[in-house]
């Protein structure tokens, strides 16, 4: 079996790791850069899209969501198929076709093509993103993983703001008479600079079956080691499709029942996953999804904890965009900018966290950060119930306090989650981790926005913001409960899982 195998490590060793580790660190950073962009780039122009393609209400929407959709589909096969095939190809090649369908997306004559297009780059971004935080635990020693894995919150902070702001410029200056196909474009530069550094830079690993071959054929020579199982990648595509889609639509569509239907549709056809997946198994085959990883309690535990504070993240962001410009009127750049103390924060608490906390203080750091990240939620609360003449600079100390509590989680969350996963299970752990942070903005956008749109029906948009946030801290609460079924540190002896 596949699991049993373990690969020789990349250039290095265990206590020096890859000689170009933080190199091939910064062309990570970069491919999430593309993604997190793209997640948030493209609201800003849907405006400007269809005042210039047309298109319905439904294909406007989509514009969007049949990104995260194909994304999230795809996510965990992505994941196991960077074990099987390769790590490093498979970043090459998600960074290549993601490139290749921005340029599709900003080419599209209407309004059916760029939702095609985008369904395109949502399916690359899912061979592309999950191979991130396999290569960094490959490429890194564990005393320096809570390091590498604390960039991954300025990124996040910096691409966060930077993505409405973006947008918002790019489309409104028209250069080049482009308009809002700029919002596309900015990733060719990006994308063509990640596929040759990538290409140049990330080490070399090898595919399962290269594994095996070399292992000799006692060992793991199972007939179906190193394939893709295609019945367990339909029936999980569709458990993920029928759970994710009516959140990323029922919210607009106003939770008719077929939305409700089809969620709980997903639970047997998951349930159908798992007993294929046992038969895999049982045939010496290969399981998309390792089953030894839900026997690893740090990894298990910190889905659960990761479902919700994503739900969290999210619905603040949503929340926090919508009151801005529904409530106050704001400008897209306007709100974009607004959340820079936001992006501080998260930069100085990734840094500290990643840095200097995190790897002597594990778990305390992620519930320090999420008792911040809720008092800054309840701050803000604070500043705009019943507020008149609200201004960036009000907002600013709440933000700046959520921003540092958000920082502060991401190292140790992902440092702990991955410590004790082998590395023939990390492609297929990178993926569900991945897929359980779509999930969770999936769900904190349906829960949060349906809450924020019902009380701006009855109270308007200014007067929902306040309760919103508070729900946004109800959820942190419940996510700093769950931590603490997390192990109190990555590694307790400082060294290995």
């Amino acid at each position: 079996m596949t699991s049993q195998i373990a690969p020789p490590a990349p250039t290095g060793t265990p206590s020096t790791g890859y000689r170009l580790r933080w190199a091939g660190l910064a062309v990570i950073l970069a491919a999430e850069v593309m993604d997190l962009l793209d997640t948030t780039i493209v609201g800003v122009a849907a405006p400007a899209v269809r005042q210039d393609l047309g298109g319905s209400d439904a294909q406007i929407q989509w514009i969007t969501a049949s990104y995260t959709l194909a994304f999230a589909v795809l996510l965990i096969t992505g994941g196991r198929l960077g074990d099987l095939l390769g790590r490093k190809r498979l970043f090459v090649l998600g960074a290549a076709g993601f490139t290749l369908a921005s340029v599709l997306c900003a080419a599209a004559p209407g309004a059916g093509t760029l939702v095609a297009a985008r369904t395109v780059q949502g399916l690359f971004a899912a061979l592309l993103i999950p191979q991130g935080l396999g290569l960094i635990k490959a490429m890194f020693p564990p005393e320096e993983l809570g390091a590498a894995f604390g960039l991954f919150g300025p990124i996040l902070g910096l691409s966060s703001v930077l993505g409405p702001t973006l947008g918002g410029y790019l489309t409104g200056a028209d250069w080049f008479g482009l308009g809002w196909r700029a919002v596309f474009l900015i990733n060719l530069p990006v994308g063509l600079l990640a596929v040759f550094a990538a290409g140049r830079i990330l080490p070399a690993d090898r595919s399962a079956a290269d594994r095996a071959a070399g292992a000799g054929a006692g060992v793991g020579a199972g007939a179906g080691a190193g394939r893709i199982d295609p019945v367990g990648v339909l029936l999980l595509g569709l458990a993920v499709l029928l759970l994710v889609y009516p959140l990323v639509q029922g919210r607009e569509l106003g939770w008719p029942l077929w939305t409700f239907l089809s969620m709980a549709a997903s639970v047997p056809t998951a349930w159908l996953f798992t007993v294929q997946q046992r038969g895999v198994l049982r045939r010496g085959g290969t399981p998309l999804i390792e089953p030894s990883l839900f026997g690893k309690r740090a990894f298990v535990s910190a889905l659960a904890t990761g479902l919700v504070f994503f739900a969290a993240l999210s619905g603040l962001m949503l929340v926090f965009t919508l009151h801005l410009q529904l409530g106050l009127g704001w400008t897209p750049l306007h709100a974009g900018l607004s959340m820079i103390p936001l992006s501080i924060g998260v930069v100085v608490g990734a840094v500290l966290s990643g840095a200097l906390l995190a790897p002597r203080y594990g778990r305390r750091v992620l519930h320090l950060g999420m008792v911040l990240a809720a008092a800054g939620a309840l701050g803000l609360w604070a500043t705009v119930d019943g507020a008149t003449g609200l201004t960036s600079w009000r907002l600013a100390p709440a933000l700046a306090l959520a921003g540092l509590g958000l920082g502060l989680i991401m190292a140790p969350f992902f440092d702990i989650a991955l410590a004790g996963v082998e590395e023939s299970e990390t492609g297929s752990a990178s993926g569900v981790l991945n897929a359980q942070q779509q999930l969770g903005g999936s769900m904190g956008v349906a829960l949060l926005g349906t809450a924020f749109f019902g009380w701006a029906r009855t109270d308007g948009f200014g007067h929902a913001a306040g309760p919103t946030y508070g729900l946004v801290a109800a959820l942190l609460a419940a996510a700093f409960v769950i931590a603490f079924l997390l192990p109190r540190q990555a590694r307790p002896d400082g060294e290995g899982h």
